[in-house]
């Protein structure tokens, strides 16, 4: 199981408001939702407007996380993710799909909003356990504003993505 995987579609979902060096919220439509999800397979199909409402709420709550990150407040970083973890509970079930030898996924059942909410809660959960907070980031390239995960080990990173670091220091 890849737990980095399930940890960056709360990157990826709050990277949608305007982060990661792009502006505009890139999930103001269904059609912006079906962008974010289009490479996972099991999050793909039956999309709907609620799925879309409740994402842009869970975003607010996922930026307020890497903020208490970045503060060095993990406290606050728990509290939050123990709070989403209560509203959106984990289910493991095995799968087996795109030709991938059989893999758990921490949830098949619920909306799309259910299924991200659940993976990207617990991903974060467990990386937060395995690395800690510092390994959480907000981009520091004027007006970005990005999130990223520092999984490399040097927790030095400052940057949510090689344009954003290459236009910070041109």
């Amino acid at each position: 199981m890849d737990l980095n995987s399930y940890a960056e579609l709360a990157v990826r979902l709050v990277n949608t408001a305007g982060g990661g060096g792009e502006d505009g919220d890139r999930l103001a439509s269904l059609d912006g939702l079906r962008d974010l999800v289009a490479d996972r397979e099991h999050l793909n199909k039956g999309i709907t407007r609620n799925d879309l409402e409740a994402l842009r709420a869970l975003r607010t709550e996922f930026r307020a996380f890497f903020v208490a990150c970045s503060e060095g407040d993990g406290e606050d970083a728990a509290a939050r993710l123990n709070t989403l973890l209560i509203q959106h509970p984990v289910h493991p079930q095995l799968s087996g799909h795109d030709g991938q030898a059989w893999h758990v996924h921490y949830t098949e059942s619920g909306s799309v909003a259910d299924k991200y909410s659940a993976g990207a809660t617990m991903g974060l959960a467990v990386v937060l356990s395995d690395l800690g907070i510092d390994r959480f980031g907000i981009c520091q390239a004027p007006g970005c504003g990005g999130v990223f995960i520092d999984a490399n080990g040097d927790s030095g990173r400052a940057y949510c993505s090689e344009k954003c670091a290459s236009d910070a220091t041109t």
